[in-house]
């Protein structure tokens, strides 16, 4: 049986509430914390457990805390990145939803490593259910002592206050979330300087995202060491997977990283496989700001060898043949999905997230929605294929933060892959029109 470390008491009836949630041992970790260690070596232990953030970055979180400036006299802040607007990727509203607890005990152990009195949950605004969730398990620690004042006479104080986000894609990445936070347009800021020196208010501050966070109470109860051990090489420990598309089984799974993709896609116990009837035709891997790749890219590497769900494996052999873990959206498409459609759609999206504030970003998204909606919809050019290609390498690397490559990626990694099908549609505009109408040709299917 795999490891869980965040789904372990997710279905015990009940489990949203401070009762339930404390009898499955639930807070240990805070008790642990304030009246056994220090901040520092907490900090210690989460860099020995290896764990890098699972908002899509997968930058080691205990050297992030490490870059915590600590300057006399100001105040310092942990900010929970919950807004999770990722196309495909919904693994953070199910854990808040489910089991709040685990991430108010995380904020709280992880408030106390960094030496933060009032934190941060910045949730995204269509999920107000959720901040009400969450405000409940908020206000029940508080009335069990371990929020507010002297957190279990520790002499440890921490408010912690969720606020619901602006709506706005763009307010997932760090500092846009800073700015949104502190109440201006969540435009993203220039770095350096990095969070960890000025951040929110200009003070020290971290952003991690919930999951991320969310591993810190196991971390703590069973060590560093013992969460290195699950996993593979670098990819230590478990991911919380949002499986989703043309599968037998879609939902939110926590594998051991290092789990064949093959295995999970096929296998009962998670995706159970594609539906009956049809064959894998693609995957997105890690939500929809990343490479897709083909069926056979998806499950083999280049050398023949199967392909991981780890950080490692999923980037091997570049964007050329890999692509990235990501935020663990996992979309599955069958011989029926429209490649061409389907990557405009995704550039739909990045359009109508921009911010506007590099021209790269806001010009190029606009253009590559353009172009492609004219492909899909028998109107493209013969030129308009190297013209996207062109667009998006001029996107990518050219503003303040990853909208423009999360934009890019996915037009350039369709066309790469599945330039026939792009082709189809402009060589077949009157055929590729028709309601239904997808690119039957050579495809590598599985």
């Amino acid at each position: 049986m795999a490891t869980k470390i965040l789904t372990e008491h997710i279905h015990v009836p009940g489990i949203e509430t401070f009762d339930v949630y404390r009898k499955q041992g639930g807070y240990t970790a805070v008790e642990k914390a304030v009246k056994t260690m220090t901040p520092e070596t907490i900090v210690e232990e989460v860099k020995k457990a290896g764990v890098r953030g699972r908002g899509g970055a997968g930058f080691p979180m205990g050297m992030k805390w490490s870059f915590l400036a600590k300057p006399e006299g100001v105040p310092r802040y942990l900010v929970c990145n919950a807004d999770e607007s990722e196309p495909g990727t919904f693994k953070d509203h199910y854990l808040m939803k489910n089991n709040p607890h685990l991430l108010i005990e995380g904020m709280i152990v992880s408030s106390f490593a960094l030496g933060a009195n009032t934190s941060f949950i910045y949730v995204r605004g269509e999920l107000m259910y959720v901040i009400n969730i969450l405000e409940q398990a908020i206000a029940e620690a508080k009335a069990k002592g371990f929020l507010g004042k002297n957190i279990l006479g520790s002499g440890y104080d921490l408010e912690l206050v969720v606020q619901p986000g602006g709506g706005a894609y763009i307010c997932g990445e760090e500092t846009a979330l800073l700015e949104s936070l502190e109440g201006k347009r969540g435009n993203p800021r220039n770095k350096p300087p990095f969070p960890a020196v000025k951040g929110l208010y200009q003070s020290p501050t971290v952003v991690n995202n919930v999951e991320s966070i969310a591993t810190t109470p196991w971390i703590i109860n069973n060590g560093g060491d013992a969460y290195a051990a699950v996993g593979i090489g670098r990819s230590t420990g478990t991911k919380l997977i949002s499986a989703s598309g043309h599968i037998n089984k879609p939902g939110v799974y926590e594998i051991e990283l290092g789990l064949p993709v093959e295995d999970f896609l096929y296998a009962d116990e998670w995706c159970g496989g594609i539906r009956p009837g049809h064959k894998f035709k693609a995957l997105v891997a890690g939500g929809s700001s990343v490479p897709i790749l083909p069926a056979n890219l998806a499950l083999t590497l280049a050398n023949g060898d199967k392909r991981l769900m780890s950080y490692e494996s999923l980037s091997e052999g570049g964007f050329q043949t890999g692509t990235m873990l990501g935020s663990g959206g996992f979309i599955v498409f069958d011989e029926t999905a429209c490649i061409v459609r389907n990557t405009w759609n995704f550039s739909r999206f990045y359009h109508h997230e921009s911010c506007g504030q590099c021209s790269p970003c806001r010009e190029g998204t606009g253009w590559m929605e353009k172009v492609l909606h004219r492909i899909e919809y028998g109107h493209g050019h013969q030129q308009d294929i190297d013209l996207l290609v062109d667009v998006a390498r001029k996107i990518e690397g050219n503003t303040i933060c990853p909208l423009g490559d999360a934009a890019a990626w996915p037009v350039a990694s369709a066309i790469r892959h599945f330039r026939d099908e792009f082709q189809w549609h402009i060589d077949h505009p009157t055929e590729a029109t028709q309601p239904g109408a997808v690119y039957r040709g050579e495809m590598a299917l599985v």
